[in-house]
């Protein structure tokens, strides 16, 4: 939220309601003291009618009062006032330990203030929490009369709560305990999972800040927000007592909670500890781990699993349907693969080509006669082409009594989706059961053909998947391209407006309409400085979206190396001077001349030197440049001592909005599309840009171009 918000909303009930409600959410936020009560004086000058107003607190020395904000007083009376605490007599001091507001007439034994000597309220600044100390300081704020704004007040118990709150974390700092205690909370809110620890009732002891979002609301919250926290607060007390009653160590539990902000409905994965020693309170320490997204995947592969065993079921149950109708017949039928292999029997067929281990010579050589005779017959159907059928009479042989067998054959070629040969049936019609051998082949050729009808319909539904994946790919790149033409508008239209600010700030620091206060010339230089970081990131946005859409100009002229590197170095100069490092620069004097476009290679080198600067904290930084005459090609090298880069991380960092580290606490700021434009205006220019580096050795980014580019 911005900080200046609350001071441009119209004067009203409403305006009133929302301008307390983001003050709220605003100091939420902040942690700096002085900043907080500028704010809080702010709002009072806007919506309370406070003309005059002066926070005064404790700053280095604890036991002295200075004034930390104030708003129509002058820095000047605010900077020489003071307030001993050891002065028990002195009327803000007692006003201090005072509960209620405290008036003060004009003239009437009015003690010293920078409010020159107006009638003012002295509000004490405490916790209601703690009710036996003393406020942390005082609200002083113009008052017309002895009846006490009710905004006023209200800003003050506010005020004085966070103040309260963070002189107490600053005494906690000073000490061993409290430093350790403040590494704690640090700790843990840098833990992207909620983390409690409460006693055995599920009463709260400690909560990281993404627990307090689930689990706590300000009393100025919505109801909504408090009924989801009153629920959050029920459902997690009852999963914590099934969790100490179900078993003593730790466990894991599932935990449904709402989210106070959305109102939707959050899965979490809840792990609980006791902790403490037999001399202690008993605690319970627990993480929720948000499972949403996994639980949403795992149904999605309990479902395909689900789906996978239906259809396994389904073909062996086809499988067995298919056995049972072979078996069921009383001709010979018999499976082979493209091969001529055998794969599959049914019981008349190993009667005429197997045999017994005790079988006689004679009944053996049969068998193997029967295999010849019916391996010439499939032979025929495998060489016919696209023949699918082939019927013939093939003269076969009981084994056993050696009777003549005349039956007539009857192959098919099952083929799958693709068109490809997978198995042959062959049916053995003895013809003297000719009738019943006729209905027994009706029965298969009724299910050959239900089983080409589904091998047809997979195949027409795989064509129809492709051509949904085929719009749909078109579609993307449709996007992909409306996206790129959105950010280059959205890109260019900013800059006009951000151009105009940047020129009417630089007109006020230099004073175009009057001089300019101290303070308003170092406000205006932060407007400066952040609308031309802006500026970079925007221009940034625009250099990807020109490249992607191939609408990148390429100016090629002739250049020397060395003086382009010296205007680099002369760009940055000041950067170099505050960082304090070593850096220099080493051109071989046998480059020649460099042919192509020289604002480019310029961006690149000045991109690559920026980054060593500011990743490198001591040490040096040195810009090189040599010349390869077999391959011709100059290579401008950029290498620095600084932290350095992890060799899985090499490509990450040529990504567009990608850095090393892109979590929000991040100690290095940059948009990530630095190195990316970079990697991009090298190829254009056709070449290369190489990384070498190790976590904690520096870096050395070389940018390799041809001696000379075609236009």
């Amino acid at each position: 939220m911005s900080r200046n918000r609350i001071l441009h909303l119209p004067v009203g009930p409403r305006a009133v309601g929302q301008a307390k409600l983001e003050l709220v959410e605003l100091l939420l936020g902040l942690d700096d003291a002085a900043t907080c009560a500028q704010r809080a004086l702010e709002f009072l000058a806007r919506f309370a009618g406070v003309e005059q107003g002066v926070v005064i607190a404790a700053d280095v020395d604890p036991e002295l009062l200075i004034p930390i904000a104030a708003v129509g007083v002058s820095s000047l009376l605010a900077g020489e006032f003071s307030l001993s605490l050891d002065d028990k007599a002195h009327p803000l001091v007692r006003a201090l330990s005072g509960r209620s507001p405290t008036y003060f007439k004009r003239g009437v034994t009015q003690p010293h203030t920078p409010l020159d000597g107006t009638s003012f309220h002295a509000f004490p600044l405490r916790s209601e929490a703690l009710r036996d100390d003393a406020g942390v300081g005082l609200l002083l704020a113009t008052a017309p009369g002895l009846n006490v704004d009710p905004d006023a007040q209200w800003v003050a118990e506010v005020l004085g709560e966070k103040l309260t709150r963070l002189r107490a974390r600053e005494l906690l700092a000073t000490s061993r305990f409290g430093r350790e205690r403040a590494w704690l909370y640090g700790i843990i809110n840098a833990v992207t999972d909620p983390i409690l620890l409460t006693n055995t009732e599920g009463k709260l002891l400690i909560a990281n800040a993404r627990a307090e979002k689930l689990f706590t609301a300000t009393d100025d919250a919505s109801e909504g927000r408090w009924r989801a926290v009153g629920l959050n607060n029920m459902l997690f007390s009852a999963a914590l007592s099934a969790s100490t009653i179900g078993q003593h160590a730790s466990g894991r539990h599932e935990i449904l909670l709402v989210d106070p902000i959305e109102g939707t409905d959050l899965l979490f994965e809840l792990l609980s500890s006791p902790v403490g020693d037999s001399g202690a309170e008993a605690c319970v320490a627990s993480i929720l781990r948000n499972v949403t997204d996994l639980g949403r995947a795992h149904a999605e592969i309990e479902e395909n699993y689900r789906r996978l065993r239906a259809a396994e079921a389904e073909v062996r149950a086809e499988r067995h349907r298919i056995e049972l109708v072979m078996d069921s017949v009383a001709d010979p039928i018999v499976v082979t693969n493209p091969a001529g292999d055998v794969v599959l029997l049914n019981e008349p067929a190993e009667k005429l080509f197997t045999v017994r281990e005790d079988a006689s010579n004679e009944a053996q050589r049969r068998v193997r006669a029967n295999d010849a005779h019916f391996s010439s017959f499939v032979s025929n159907l495998l060489f016919s082409g696209s023949a699918l059928r082939h019927r013939g009479e093939v003269g076969l042989m009981e084994p056993e009594s050696g009777e003549a067998m005349p039956v007539e054959a009857i192959a098919g070629k099952v083929l799958s989706e693709t068109g490809e040969l997978t198995w042959v049936v062959t049916i053995l019609h003895d013809r003297r059961e000719a009738i019943e051998n006729e209905r027994l082949y009706e029965k298969l050729k009724l299910a050959s053909e239900d089983l080409e009808n589904r091998v047809q319909s997979a195949t027409a539904e795989l064509a129809q998947q492709n051509e949904l994946l085929r719009r749909q790919a078109i579609e993307l790149e449709q996007a992909s391209a409306m996206k790129s033409q959105f950010l280059a508008n959205v890109s260019h239209e900013l800059r006009t407006p951000l151009n105009a600010i940047l020129g009417y700030t630089s007109m006020l620091i230099q004073g175009v309409p009057g001089d300019a206060t101290a303070a308003q010339k170092k406000s205006l230089s932060r407007i400066d400085s952040n609308g031309r970081h802006l500026l970079t990131v925007i221009n940034e946005i625009l250099d990807i979206t020109r490249i992607e859409a191939g609408k990148m100009p390429l100016h090629v002229t002739a250049f020397r190396v060395s003086e382009l590197i010296n205007e680099v170095m002369s760009e940055l100069e000041p950067i170099v001077a505050r960082s304090r490092l070593r850096v220099s620069t080493e051109v071989s004097p046998r480059i020649p001349v460099l042919r192509t476009d020289r604002q480019k290679v310029k961006q690149i080198v000045l991109n690559l030197l920026s980054n060593a600067l500011k990743f490198t904290h001591e040490g040096a930084v040195k810009v090189s440049a040599t010349h390869n005459p077999r391959r011709k090609e100059i290579s401008i090298a950029v290498s620095d001592t600084g932290i350095g880069i992890a060799p899985e991380n090499h490509d990450k960092v040529f990504e567009d909005f990608r850095q090393v580290d892109n979590s929000p606490t991040r100690a290095y700021g940059g948009t990530g599309l630095g190195l990316s434009i970079c990697k991009r205006l090298a190829a254009m220019l056709d070449g290369r840009i190489t990384l070498d580096s190790e976590l904690g050795h520096g870096s050395v980014f070389s940018l390799q171009l041809p001696s000379s580019r075609r236009r």
